[in-house]
């Protein structure tokens, strides 16, 4: 399985978060006609809770390759549409998700399996002293935000709007990551990023709440590709997903259970 090391230090966290992990889950019977390779696109800010999942799912299925792809969701909604090869799309947004679908590249109905809230991500020990959104318009304060068109900057500007806060930032990233390792790096003071986010570098950053958050939650659905390479494990992974075992890997990250 492809994996960064920002995944890998995730995968460490989460397996000190979550009781029982040490054995996984129960193997499946060699039978099950699950194995083969499975390509697995997903949201950049699922990183270390798909990589841990990814593990889970080979070790219940032997004979299965979990590969994952992480970027941002419209970027990875363009390469499907465009036929790269993919089994699994997991999006940060029902409107990207709605684009492969529309376009006929979604087998079945997506389902929504997590929910995500903006946190202001500063440097560890928040040097600046940001409190709420307006200190970010702060002359000696400079800020990362993710693109419009990515779901991370599509939720950032609801939030914006809705404090009525006219944010300029240094810089506009493609995905959450992008704008989360400039506050890593020291290159800005903050950024907006997903909670998720800045719990997986809570070694490096604080995260600071505001309630504007509350108005643009984020909505995650995963489909199956109608294209699947791989069909039967790509039915298999995304009920995995959506599984009690999913559902507590993604709240141990930081994810939000969907709206009953």
């Amino acid at each position: 399985m492809n994996r960064s090391r920002t995944a890998l230090a995730g995968v460490l966290a989460l397996t000190l978060a979550l009781p029982g992990c040490a054995g996984g889950p129960e193997r499946s019977a060699p039978g099950d006609g699950v194995r083969g390779p499975l390509t697995v696109f997903a949201a950049a800010s699922l990183t270390e809770s798909f990589t841990r999942l990814g593990e889970e799912f080979e070790a219940a299925h032997p004979g299965t390759t979990v590969t994952f792809s992480f970027a941002g969701s419209s970027a990875l909604a363009t390469q499907i549409n465009q036929g790269a090869p993919a089994d699994v799309f997991a999006a940060a947004s029902a409107a990207t998700m709605r684009t492969v679908s529309e376009a006929g590249n979604a087998d079945g109905d997506p389902v929504t399996f997590a929910r995500n809230q903006l946190v202001i991500a500063v440097p560890k020990g928040n040097p600046k002293g940001v409190a709420r959104l307006a200190d970010l318009t702060r002359a000696d304060v400079k800020v990362a935000l993710c693109a419009e068109q990515v779901p991370c900057g599509a939720a950032a500007r609801t939030a914006l709007d809705a404090a009525g806060v006219p944010l300029t930032p240094v810089t506009l990233e493609q995905d959450v990551r992008g704008a989360l390792s400039k506050v890593r790096l020291g290159e800005v003071d903050a950024a907006l990023v997903y909670r998720t986010d800045a719990i997986a570098a809570a070694r490096e950053v604080d995260a600071v709440e505001f309630p504007e958050s509350a108005g643009a939650v984020t909505d995650y659905p995963i489909v199956a590709l109608r294209h699947a390479g791989n069909a039967t494990a790509a039915r298999e992974f995304v009920g995995f997903v959506l599984s009690d075992r999913g559902r507590a890997v993604l709240t141990a990250a930081g994810f939000q259970p969907p709206r009953a």
